[in-house]
C-alpha cells in the first residue's frame, strides 16, 4: 500500500463542490456553467441502479464535451461494496481519464479501499498513457469509516480530500436524523454540538496529513439561512468547503469559505512585521495591541495562502 510521507502543497481551489446527477445531461451542462469551484458528477445515490450503467456515457460525454474553464473535474463512483463500482472506474477513466481531476470514493471503510482505486488508476493511467495523475477524494460517512479515518487519511499519495457525509454516517451510527445537514429536535435535546466528534476527526485526520476537507450536503434548499448556519458552523471547525446539492447554495458557500478582506490584511501585516521581527533577532512581536508569535504566524500564513489559491491577492 503507497503511504503519504511528505507534505503535499496544495494549489486546488475547493470551496464549493456542486454535485450532480450523472442521469441527467442537461443538469450536468447546467453545473458545468455555474460558479462553483468543483463540480462533481454523481454515480451513486443519486441515479436508479437501473440508470447507472447508462449514466457512465454522461460523464465521459461531460468531460470530453463541455467547457469546465477552472473548476475542478470530478465524478463519485458506486460503492466498492457493489459490482457497479469497477466499472465505474475503468469504463469512465479508459475513455475521459486525461479530463479529469479527482475521483471520489463513497463509504471509504478502511485505508485498503482506497488502495484498490489506487491501484486501478495506476493501471490505467499506464495503460493509456495519461500524463496526469488523478487525485482521490474520500467520503467518510460510515462507523468503520470514521474509527479507521487516520489510517485512511495518510493510505495514498493520490488521497486529497477527506469529505464528511452525514446523512450516511447519521444512519450507521443509528442517530436520529430528519434531514441531512439541518438541525431538528434531537440537536435541541443533546447539550451541544451532535457532530463535533465525527466533525473534528475528520478535520484533524486531514490537517495532519496535508488533505483538504470538506463537510456535507444541506438538505433544504429553500432554507437559505440554514444553509448560510451551516457552512458557518463548518467554517468555525476548519472544514475547507462543502458541498452544494443547488446552484443556489454556491454563492452563500464560496463567501464564508473565503476569507474576509480584514483578515487578510491581518494576516499580510503579521507575516511582513515577524519577518522583520526575525531579522532582528526578536521571536514575538505586537500587531495592533496583541501579541503575536510563531503560532500566530502560522495562523497568518494560512490565511494568506486560502487567499491566494482564491485570487484575492
Amino acid at each position: 500500500m503507497s503511504v503519504s510521507t511528505h507534505t503535499r502543497i496544495d494549489t486546488r481551489l475547493e470551496r464549493s463542490i456542486l454535485i450532480v446527477p450523472a442521469a441527467n445531461f442537461r443538469i450536468i451542462e447546467k453545473a458545468v456553467a455555474s460558479s462553483a469551484d468543483a463540480v462533481c458528477i454523481d454515480l451513486e445515490d443519486s441515479v436508479a441502479p437501473s440508470e447507472k450503467e447508462a449514466s457512465r456515457a454522461n460523464v465521459v460525454k461531460a468531460l470530453r464535451e463541455l467547457d469546465w474553464g477552472k473548476k475542478l473535474r470530478l465524478y463519485r463512483i458506486n460503492g466498492l461494496d457493489t459490482y457497479f463500482a469497477y466499472r465505474d472506474l475503468i469504463e469512465v477513466i479508459e475513455a475521459a481519464g486525461d479530463k479529469l481531476d479527482l475521483v471520489m470514493v463513497p463509504k471509504v471503510n478502511r485505508p485498503e479501499d482506497v488502495y484498490v482505486v489506487e491501484t486501478l488508476l495506476s493501471q490505467i493511467e499506464a495503460y493509456k498513457g495519461f500524463g496526469n495523475r488523478i487525485g482521490i477524494e474520500a467520503q467518510i460517512e460510515t462507523a468503520l469509516g470514521l474509527v479507521n479515518v487516520k489510517e485512511i487519511a495518510k493510505s495514498s499519495e493520490r488521497l486529497e480530500t477527506l469529505i464528511y457525509g452525514p446523512g450516511d454516517y447519521a444512519a450507521s451510527v443509528q442517530m436520529p436524523m430528519d434531514n441531512i445537514g439541518e438541525l431538528d429536535e434531537n440537536d435541541k435535546l443533546y447539550p451541544g454540538h451532535r457532530w463535533h466528534y465525527v466533525m473534528h476527526a475528520i478535520v484533524s485526520a486531514a490537517r495532519a496529513y496535508d488533505l483538504r476537507c470538506m463537510d456535507g450536503p444541506f438538505a433544504g434548499i429553500k432554507d437559505p439561512e440554514g444553509y448560510l448556519h451551516s457552512c458557518r458552523v463548518a467554517r468555525a471547525m476548519g472544514f475547507d468547503g462543502k458541498w452544494c446539492i443547488h446552484p443556489s447554495q454556491i454563492e452563500a458557500t464560496n463567501k464564508v469559505f473565503s476569507p474576509p478582506e480584514k483578515d487578510i490584511q491581518w494576516a499580510q501585516t503579521v507575516v511582513s512585521e515577524y519577518e522583520k521581527a526575525l531579522a532582528e533577532g526578536r521571536g514575538a512581536i505586537t500587531v495592533s495591541g496583541k501579541m503575536v508569535d510563531a503560532a500566530s504566524l502560522r495562523m497568518a500564513r494560512n490565511i494568506v495562502e486560502k487567499a491566494r489559491i482564491a485570487g484575492l491577492v
